[in-house]
């Protein structure tokens, strides 16, 4: 599989769905195959809230492959022998792309807590940028779980003649009240950390570790099912030699405390509120008289919804809303329930049902 890492950069003024404006801005990209003398074989994957631009493949010195390797690769459900695959890492983020953490950036007004609130509108202008970029046309699909699958779905909404499938993946229209506490709430233990400074902790050589790692581990509790929690941990105990903090008795408690600390030391404070608050502010249907199915009947590409019996951050609820949207609004849309062994990850592990579904989707006509 041929791997190309690249940072695009953009001189253009980007107008943010806020009203505030950065003047140039780099997307850190990933692109996976080769593109067709067409161009007309391009695949787009959107990340969650935590994903980046390396969705596939090993970096050097990596010990774990990209978050979707299981599923893009030669010969894999994403076939990279037939298919040119393009990631990136959002805007806002901490992976290379124009941020509040990125360093680089020439206006300085806009590093730190100053850098503006973006969204995924915003998000998905600037994909459409980076299409024009590769010149890509039209996309055979775009496709994404989670936060991943709201872009997908707003690709649909906001550029019906530029991709002819989207796969909305373990994602909603909008995330529920709870979600939003649960995101608030995460917010707020970052914001109590010491360190954080109201967000300008670069500029004092901090970082709010503690309140990050914290907010991790709450997230990560709502990413796994009660299930798949039990069979994998249940009650034991920890064992003391692989403790990673003396206080811990348990192997979950073991196990989140170890996620969150990785977390802490790869991700970047502010990237996680802005990425929340895109997240909570999500809802298309807001600028079509709140009326889901009106806002759906602009999209001219192919659907496919999928949700995960054992999701219950994004439950199989929010793919039906979708679908049954869909269908009033006489849009080609399927949906499918499947099993996951693991919650709301589930959407990043390959399984028979799952790759078969994506594939055959991906591979259709029209």
């Amino acid at each position: 599989m041929k791997v190309n890492t690249k940072k695009v950069s953009f001189v253009e003024p980007l107008t943010l769905q806020s009203g505030e404006v950065l003047h140039g801005f780099d997307l850190m990209t990933e692109t996976y195959g080769e593109l067709s003398d067409a161009k007309d074989n391009a695949v787009l994957v959107c990340h969650a809230f935590s994903g980046n631009h390396h969705a596939a493949g090993k970096k050097d010195g990596e010990k774990k492959p990209g978050w979707w390797d299981e599923l893009i690769g030669d010969g894999k459900t994403i076939d990279t022998k037939k298919f040119f695959v393009v990631a990136l890492n959002n805007i806002g983020g901490c992976h290379g792309s124009t941020g509040p953490a990125n360093t680089e950036n020439k206006l300085k007004q806009h590093n730190g807590a100053n850098f503006p609130e973006v969204s995924v509108s915003d998000w998905v202008k600037t994909q459409k940028l980076l299409a024009d970029h590769f010149g890509i046309d039209c996309w055979e699909m775009v496709a994404g779980g989670s936060l991943g699958g709201m872009q997908a779905l707003q690709w649909g909404i906001s550029y019906p003649d530029k991709v002819k499938k989207v796969a909305i993946i373990a994602a909603s229209s909008k995330i529920s009240t709870q979600n939003i506490a649960l995101n608030e709430v995460a917010r707020e233990i970052i914001r109590k950390d010491e360190n954080f400074h109201n967000g300008d902790y670069l500029s004092k050589d901090v970082s709010p570790k503690k309140g990050l790692k914290a907010a991790r581990m709450l997230g990560h509790i709502t990413y796994l099912s009660e299930s798949n929690m039990r069979k994998r941990f249940g009650r034991r105990l920890q064992d003391p030699e692989n403790k990673i903090d003396a206080d811990v008795n348990y192997e979950v408690e073991n196990y989140l405390q170890y996620k969150g600390e990785q977390f802490a030391n790869t991700f970047d404070a502010n990237s996680y509120i802005l990425m929340t608050k895109a997240m909570d502010s999500f809802d298309p249907a807001k600028d079509f008289d709140n009326d889901l199915v009106k806002c759906l009947k602009t999209i001219q590409a192919k659907l496919l919804i999928i949700s995960f019996d054992s999701d219950w951050l994004f439950p199989k609820e929010y793919g039906v809303e979708i679908q049954m949207s869909a269908i009033k609004a006489g849009i080609n849309s399927s949906y499918i329930e499947l099993e996951g062994d693991y919650g709301h990850d589930s959407f990043l592990f390959y399984s028979e049902q799952y790759s078969a579904a994506l594939k055959n989707f991906l591979n259709s006509n029209g």
